[in-house]
């Protein structure tokens, strides 16, 4: 009998409340991200991706240098990817955490996985629905803390 995968089964590994981030919220977490970065004088870009790793929505910020829409992405991909699994809400903490983990170089080798700051996690309770990657600051803790400010601006309006 052939394998075969359901779609459902596969989403399920992922994000099994079925809870989501809106359309809008993350439009209001990716202006507000970008606008703090904006009157810090860093032109970036924001992407923000459900559960899944799916983009759910990408901006690319006024004047942002054209390598920050995938640096973005790349971010909050790898926290929606191991976030949950790792227990970390911000990308650095995991990044701080490999440093003394001798395996660490292997994850960079899988595809979409970027090991620097500069995401946040969307948490709905203690499930993570969604992530949000800033790229093009002067430094990836500057990436993450417009990220913060992103999530900041929508927190008070996920559902518990």
């Amino acid at each position: 009998m052939p394998f075969v995968l359901h779609a459902g089964s596969a989403l399920a590994q992922v994000q099994e409340s079925g809870r989501f981030l809106s359309l809008d919220l993350a439009m209001d977490a990716a202006n507000e991200a970008v606008r703090v970065c904006r009157e810090k004088g860093w032109p970036v870009s924001v992407s923000i991706v459900d559960a899944t790793g799916k983009i759910k929505l990408q901006a690319t910020g006024d004047f942002s240098a054209s390598h920050t829409k995938d640096a973005s992405f790349r971010k909050a991909y790898t926290t929606v990817a191991y976030a949950s699994l790792f227990h970390f809400t911000k990308l650095s903490e995991w990044v701080a955490a490999l440093k003394t983990n001798p395996f660490a170089s292997t994850y960079a080798t899988l595809p979409n996985i970027f090991l620097l700051p500069g995401a946040v996690a969307i948490k709905d309770g203690d499930e993570v629905i969604a992530a949000i990657g800033v790229g093009g600051a002067p430094g990836g803790d500057k990436d993450e803390m417009c990220a913060e400010a992103g999530l900041a601006k929508i927190k008070d309006r996920l559902t518990k």
